[in-house]
């Protein structure tokens, strides 16, 4: 069992097509199908299903899977732990939302491109499922959230900086004149709202269940900015982060609710598997991560909570005005 084939088999796993996987290791695809083939014959047992233009993993194949990247990990760590004083290079693979790439994220990369130019930063979507498995299976390095302080017994969870939210209008809605608005004035109005799973909409939609208040079937947008242009449209109300509104409540386009109701607000958090092999660029990633969004340098340690993948850790109580009935 070597090392290549084993980067060829992880490879595989990720793209599940050995097309790609040549593209991605510059092998001829010949190559990759010979290097799968012997490490199979060396097993004896098939580590993909060939299923036309697809292969999928077999329950063997993933089941090699978390193997193959504790070795390859450990191979590079090895490499890394003889090679004082060599430049730090490789790639990390980091997954975000919308809202933390436009807002928060470019001032890291910045400092990070700075101080490490040789280190390759591939972003992913961000991912709608738990993050555990495609972290273990080196989908990912390293994931940024917005989410409710949360503790998970997989992953490492470090907060970096509260995320305060507003309830935003077009500057001529009729709730903007209000000298305070409550759950009560949200009753049947329109809401253009993130996708379903976000955090701050799940805790939006806890507050608004437990005042008793119904909306309308919600507009949906997976981008933070249609949203926006929506509401400036005047087609209904949004609850955003104040990070990702402040320019056009600055310029007069998107004007805060005067909201009496509880404060909404999540945190921004950067998260790793906790088997996680810290090679020396995702080290360096952290540690700028942390300096510039003004994290504490302690870890946040993983704790064993039963069921789920995510458990919200103190969720903030939602109180009900007087007059709303629960």
């Amino acid at each position: 069992m070597e090392l290549r084939q084993l980067m060829t088999f992880r490879t595989a796993a990720q793209t599940l097509s050995f097309s790609r996987t040549a593209a991605r290791l510059n092998y001829a695809q010949s190559t990759v199908s010979a290097q799968i083939q012997a490490l199979e014959a060396e097993l004896g047992v098939l580590l993909f299903d060939r299923l036309a233009k697809q292969v999928v993993l077999t329950e063997a194949g993933q089941r090699l899977l978390g193997y193959a990247e504790k070795m390859l990990a450990l191979a590079y760590e090895a490499r890394s732990a003889v090679s004082e004083g060599e430049t730090i290079s490789g790639a990390l693979l980091i997954s975000a939302p919308e809202t933390l790439c436009t807002y928060r994220l470019p001032a890291v990369l910045r400092q990070f491109r700075t101080r490490y130019p040789q280190v390759q930063l591939i972003f992913r979507p961000k991912l709608e499922a738990g993050l555990q498995r495609p972290m273990r299976e080196g989908l990912i390095d390293v994931a940024f959230v917005m989410e409710e302080p949360f503790e998970t017994p997989q992953l490492i969870v470090a907060p970096l900086a509260p995320e305060p939210l507003q309830l935003v209008a077009y500057p001529d809605h009729p709730l903007v004149r209000r000298p305070a608005v409550t759950f009560a004035d949200l009753q049947d109005q329109p809401m253009i709202l993130t996708e379903t799973g976000c955090g701050y909409r799940r805790m939006f939609e806890r507050a608004l269940s437990a005042a008793g208040v119904r909306l309308p079937p919600p507009m949906e947008f997976h981008s933070v900015e249609a949203i926006k242009q929506c509401v400036m449209a005047g087609i209904g109300l949004s609850l955003l982060p104040v990070v990702a509104v402040a320019a056009e409540v600055a310029q007069g386009r998107l004007v805060p609710l005067p909201w009496v109701g509880p404060d909404f607000q999540v945190v921004t958090q950067l998260i790793w598997h906790k088997d996680k092999w810290l090679s020396p660029a995702l080290r360096a990633f952290l540690q700028v991560a942390r300096q510039v969004l003004g994290a504490p340098e302690t870890e946040t340690q993983p704790h064993h909570v039963p069921g789920g993948d995510f458990t919200p850790l103190n969720p903030p109580p939602i109180k009900v005005p007087s007059g709303i009935r629960s």
